[in-house]
């Protein structure tokens, strides 16, 4: 298939800015992808969307300040430095700018309040992405540093600085496990209220972890779907988990899963059987069109970057006539969109 089938035009007013006033009253879009039809409502009624037995999965990674600002040594350019991932004793890889006047041995300071953190490109690949050493001063260690002088990394699309409200609002309520540069962003739109007015109604929650890294928002650069590439991310998922989904799926219960993250995570940790392995390892699974899913009985996401992976994704699930008509109508009807914006239920 071809990536630009998986292309549409949105209005920039309609990229959200900034979260909802207030957690929880995001809309929410429904789509049937037996018949295509949609239903606009909001989150809150998910009560009604959702029936005793559902099994509902969440992916509970904590996004850490991933995102350095700093300047380059000597000579002071501005740096920015995106940490993906950790490969302990102080060496990560990193998306760093401007990448291309960055050669190895190159290094710089991010400064902030108590110390900075000091680092070294040693080294490199493709489109910016670079391996960094980095070395804390002033506090016990880079994982402390980071904690203290970085900031959420927010995306792109976001087009403004963080704020200190993106420290709460770019976290889910139910997050407990440091890992993730980027959020989980279906999570963020649930309360501990509406989590249990759902438990209320018969609803069982179990929680996962899929650590969102740069395979999630990796840039698809081919023009044939299936010659992307997805990078490695870590997944765990525990035996009170697996047991409580293969017992639905057993049963005949729906398994309704929240987020994308969550749903690579589940169809990775499939056996040919179907069931769930509890267990931790690392994915290079790419969902796309095509792709028979052998977990997910139903998906609730935000909505996605026109030509992604994380639309194969949904497309995948849903459909890419009916999830691409839906996104139509999604604009229409004003709703916002990416992490910060409103969320659809494909059932």
């Amino acid at each position: 298939m071809r990536v630009d089938e998986f292309d549409f035009h949105l209005p920039e007013s309609q990229i959200a800015q900034h979260p909802p006033a207030e957690r929880g009253t995001s809309r929410l879009m429904v789509l049937d992808r037996a018949s295509g039809e949609t239903t606009i409502g909001h989150v809150s009624d998910l009560t009604a969307w959702l029936r005793a037995g559902d099994v509902l999965v969440l992916n509970d990674t904590r996004v850490f300040p991933a995102r350095l600002l700093g300047r380059r040594l000597p000579g002071g350019g501005r740096l920015e430095c995106l940490l993906v991932a950790s490969h302990g004793a102080g060496a990560w890889d990193a998306l760093v700018h401007p990448g291309q006047r960055l050669k190895i041995g190159s290094r710089f300071v991010c400064e902030g309040e108590g110390g900075a953190i000091h680092g070294e490109i040693v080294g490199r690949s493709d489109y910016g992405r670079r391996t960094v050493h980095l070395r804390a001063e002033g506090f016990a260690d880079v994982d402390e540093a980071i904690e203290a002088i970085g900031h959420m990394p927010l995306p792109p699309y976001i087009r403004r600085p963080d704020a200190s409200e993106d420290r709460d609002r770019y976290q889910t309520v139910f997050g407990t496990h440091r890992g993730s540069v980027a959020a989980p962003t279906a999570g963020l739109h649930f309360t501990p209220d509406l989590l249990a007015q759902l438990r209320a109604i018969g609803v069982e929650i179990v929680t996962i972890t899929l650590h969102v890294g740069y395979g999630t928002f990796k840039p698809v650069r081919v023009d044939i779907v299936e010659e992307h590439i997805v990078d490695p991310e870590r997944y765990d998922v525990s035996t009170t988990a697996a047991d409580a989904i293969n017992r639905a799926k057993a049963e005949g219960r729906r398994v309704v899963v929240v987020g994308t993250t969550s749903t690579r995570a589940l169809e990775s940790a499939a056996g040919a059987d179907g069931r769930v392995r509890a267990g931790a390892a690392t994915t290079t699974l790419y969902i796309r069109p095509g792709h028979r899913f052998q977990v997910v009985d139903a998906l609730m996401t935000n909505f996605h970057v026109p030509r992604s992976s994380l639309l194969f994704l949904v497309c995948a699930f849903g459909g890419r006539e009916h999830v691409l008509g839906a996104y139509a109508r999604a604009i229409d009807e004003g709703l916002r969109f990416y992490s910060y914006g409103d969320a659809m239920l494909i059932t």
